[in-house]
């Protein structure tokens, strides 16, 4: 099994790394075939593809509850072309970020599942700037002379909860420069999913590890898959790497990612993962 790690870095303040991290986003040389990557915390990353900058979930606050503080401030988000959002829970449709950023990158489209396009559209000044997601829709933009698709695909964040727009929770296939990655959005196991996926030829897959149980489930708190799930899915779907997410964030809902490298290594040692550092960047270079 190759597992790479990357370099994390001590606690800072917002100011160390804002406006430093998003000038280096901006400035990344990303070769064809080949995907740069920053996680940001718990589901929140960007991707880079070409000239394309792409924001998955951003959670930007600044809160006592946070274990890791924010890399930035919101209004450091100059760069967006396009910002993706899995479901209306605020640590990834965050009420006091997505304002911010969307003033500060005036071209960036937020892309939501349909049920709640009124409430991102309140949040980011209109509905002309959201564009709805329908499950098995594939939507196309051409960002900066970049060609981008993005399938949605159910998530099951313990229920369904479909309404007669459709999915309130989503999980995303994004083919950007040569590269398919795969953020599954809040999710649990359920029939079907491994075929869907599977069948879109995923290189790169973001999957969350921290689980759930009968006591966060009685204190409200939505579980996911759990690290043993996770690694099965990410196999399953035939990612080529997989990187574990949601996790290290919230005490009491996180778990070790190292639980999950090593349910990899006793059972699927020909599944390569790389575990993110803190605010830290992966290269993906498709290898098929």
């Amino acid at each position: 099994m190759r597992m790479s790690f990357g370099k994390g870095e001590a606690p800072m303040s917002i100011d160390y790394y804002a406006p430093t991290l998003v000038e280096q986003i901006s400035s990344e040389r990303v070769q064809a075939n080949t995907l740069a990557v920053w996680w940001l915390g718990q589901a929140s990353f960007v991707i880079k593809g070409a000239d394309a900058v792409i924001y998955i979930d951003p959670y930007l606050r600044v809160s006592d509850r946070r274990l890791t503080p924010p890399p930035f401030a919101p209004s450091a988000v100059t760069n967006a072309d396009l910002v993706i959002l899995t479901h209306d829970h605020g640590d990834h449709v965050d009420p006091e970020t997505l304002p911010e950023l969307a003033a500060a990158s005036p071209r960036a489209r937020f892309i939501a599942p349909r049920p709640i396009v009124g409430r991102v559209a309140d949040l980011v000044g209109g509905s002309g700037r959201v564009v709805p997601a329908i499950v098995d829709d594939p939507l196309h933009f051409a960002l900066n002379g970049t060609s981008v698709e993005i399938i949605p695909v159910p998530a099951k964040h313990e229920e369904f909860d479909q309404t007669d727009l459709g999915y309130p929770y989503l999980g995303y296939t994004v083919r950007l420069n040569g590269v398919c990655v795969h953020h599954s959005g809040d999710t649990i196991p359920f029939e079907g999913q491994i075929e869907r996926v599977k069948a879109h030829g995923v290189d790169l897959a973001l999957l969350p590890i921290n689980g759930r149980d009968f006591y966060r489930t009685r204190a409200g708190t939505i579980g996911n898959f759990d690290y043993r799930e996770a690694a099965e899915y990410a196999v399953q779907i035939g990612a080529s790497v997989v990187i574990p997410m949601h996790y290290a964030m919230f005490r009491g809902n996180t778990v070790p990612p190292g639980h999950f490298v090593s349910y990899l290594g006793d059972f699927f040692p020909e599944q390569s993962a790389h575990i993110m550092g803190r605010y830290s960047k992966y290269v993906h270079v498709k290898s098929r």
